[in-house]
């Protein structure tokens, strides 16, 4: 007989249902998520296991991030728990609610807790051991990173959206300008965050302002009278506001500068901690080996992936990605749209394609990789063959990963 625990999981409790491979409720009981919670829901599952002496103990619950994290690595790492060969495992949500739709059930918590037993109960589970916990240290550090720099680029947005209200063509003319810089450069945004408005910079000394700018970029610009020329090209071309527009519009940009150096320091801050950090997971040299891919995301991917042991093959790796495009197919027809899932980790997703696009740049193999996709349909080119250049990358971080080595350029390269 085999024992299948499904755990619904919530802030507060853990609502149980212990279910058996021949479909008897032996209990449903609600335990709170704590440490107490957790104990007297192991207490109940030794009792079981002495009575009826379970061939398989299998306990699950979906992944639900901070909320199933505890219980699952407390039940993953019980001594008494391990020395009866239970099995702890966390699903993907999106699967079990595909199955509960099947019986057209209520949604309450113990039917739940019930629905996730059965799931078990058909060994559809991922049979794969729990990240170590230097891969959750480092995925607390890397999933801050990532959301840190969503925000930065939101809030660089709204500065470029409200620098366009006090001066409407500085980006024009900084992009189209030789050797020129962006509107994010630390000089610029400190020229138009004083208190000058834009006749006043209009009127100022060519080589004051030269001055000024090159001594606020710490002498790294090539040509500041050049860049003094194409401020005040922009500055006497663009629309002037009225003065209360004008004094709201600069307190934003004030308030926006302040916001982007803060966060910037904050990416640096995670930088440096997943740096420091990286260095003590021996896999970490064998993706840094391979050109393009630095310590961001190295660290990334390895916080997402964990133990290489958790899958069975490339394909479940890039099935756990959501790089997987599903076949539709019936009789003889076969459809030839088949869109990406993405139902899988996104975070995983983002760091690869955003490794693969940089390995693109570096390896001839992966840039004639991503040319021949890009060539091969007049849509969405370059999403479409960059997403195809990741589905290929996860094949080599599979290998690398799998059999502890570091990256080799193929023979045809070495030749050259």
């Amino acid at each position: 007989m085999k024992l299948f625990v499904g755990i619904d999981v919530s802030s507060e409790k853990l609502d149980t249902c212990y279910l058996t491979d021949e479909m008897v409720v032996l209990l449903n009981h609600t335990y709170g998520n704590d440490t107490q919670g957790a104990w007297e829901l192991k207490e109940q599952i030794l009792s079981f296991h002495e009575t009826y002496s379970f061939d398989q103990i299998v306990i699950g619950m979906e992944s639900t991030s901070m909320y199933s994290y505890h219980p699952a690595v407390n039940f993953h790492q019980d001594e008494q728990l391990q020395a009866i060969h239970a099995i702890t495992t966390i699903e993907n949500p999106h699967r079990i609610k595909q199955y509960m739709k099947m019986f057209d059930a209520d949604k309450t918590d113990p039917i739940d807790a019930f629905m996730i037993a059965d799931y078990l109960r058909i060994q559809r589970y991922t049979n794969s051991p729990i990240k170590g916990e230097k891969y959750m240290a480092l995925q607390r550090l890397t999933r801050t990173r990532y959301q840190i720099v969503r925000q930065l680029v939101e809030v660089k947005q709204h500065f470029i959206e409200n620098l366009s209200y006090k001066c409407n063509t500085l980006k024009k003319e900084l992009r189209e300008a030789e050797g020129s810089t962006t509107v994010f450069s630390a000089a610029i945004m400190d020229l138009f965050t004083q208190d000058l408005s834009l006749d006043d910079l209009a009127n100022l000394p060519l080589k004051d302002l030269a001055e000024w700018l090159q001594s606020k970029g710490r002498g790294r610009f090539k040509d500041p009278e050049g860049l003094a020329k194409t401020i005040q090209r922009a500055v006497r071309s663009s629309y002037r506001l009225d003065q209360v527009v004008s004094e709201s519009i600069d307190m934003i940009l004030g308030i926006l500068v302040r916001e982007i150096r803060s966060l910037e320091k904050a990416v640096k801050d995670c930088d440096q901690g997943i740096e420091d950090l990286v260095q003590t997971v021996p896999e970490y040299q064998c993706l840094t080996s391979i050109p393009g891919v630095g310590p961001v995301y190295a660290a990334g991917l390895l916080a997402e992936i964990g133990q290489i042991e958790r899958f069975p093959d490339q394909t479940s790796l890039a099935k756990y990605a959501g790089l997987t495009w599903p076949k539709h197919q019936s009789g003889r027809h076969e459809a030839e749209n088949t869109p990406l899932t993405k139902k899988g980790n996104r975070y995983f997703r983002y760091y690869l394609i955003e490794a693969a696009n940089s390995v693109s740049r570096h390896l001839p193999e992966y840039q004639a990789f991503y040319r021949k996709k890009y060539q091969e349909t007049p849509k969405h080119q370059h999403k479409r063959a960059l997403v195809l250049t990741a589905r290929k990358f996860v094949r080599l971080v599979d290998t690398l990963l799998r059999n502890h080595q570091l990256y080799t350029p193929p023979r045809s390269v070495i030749e050259k």
